[in-house]
């Protein structure tokens, strides 16, 4: 009887990994976006955040992935959620969450001025919490 229970264990054990695998494969950096200034957006206002790659100090980012949207007459705090694949992940690089407000026309007004590192570890949600931008001139 024990004969049959192991493989039968083995089955079932197989049969729940490959109903995880999927959620496993990515991982969400989730948070929020905020600034200090008492200043409304316009209703036509876009928002980007971006998960990059910044391991090579003298080379551009590379970009892993990019959450952009209007505000539509929304005010801050935004809320982000940015997937990325876990095996695009490399352990011995360096990354990084960064955002930006600008207007309709394309006008910088509000961007992070601080690097917003991201540790990559086991979890399927690392969440950075609320992400301050300044205000541009």
């Amino acid at each position: 009887m024990l004969r049959f229970a192991v493989p039968f264990a083995g089955a079932l054990s197989l049969a729940a990994c490959a109903t995880t695998a999927p959620a496993e494969r990515t991982v969400a950096v989730t948070g929020s976006i905020a600034y200090r200034e008492r200043i409304a957006l316009p209703p036509t206002a876009q928002i980007e955040v971006r998960l990059d790659d910044v391991s090579l100090a003298d080379a551009p980012a590379t970009n892993m992935a990019t959450q952009s949207f209007a505000s539509e007459g929304r005010q801050a705090p935004f809320a982000f959620t940015l997937t990325v694949d876990r095996a695009d992940i490399d352990p011995r690089h360096s990354y990084a969450v960064s955002a930006r407000i600008t207007d309709a026309d394309g006008k910088l007004m509000f961007i992070t001025d601080t690097r917003n590192s991201v540790t990559f570890d086991s979890r399927s949600v690392i969440d950075l919490g609320t992400l301050l931008l300044v205000k541009t001139h």
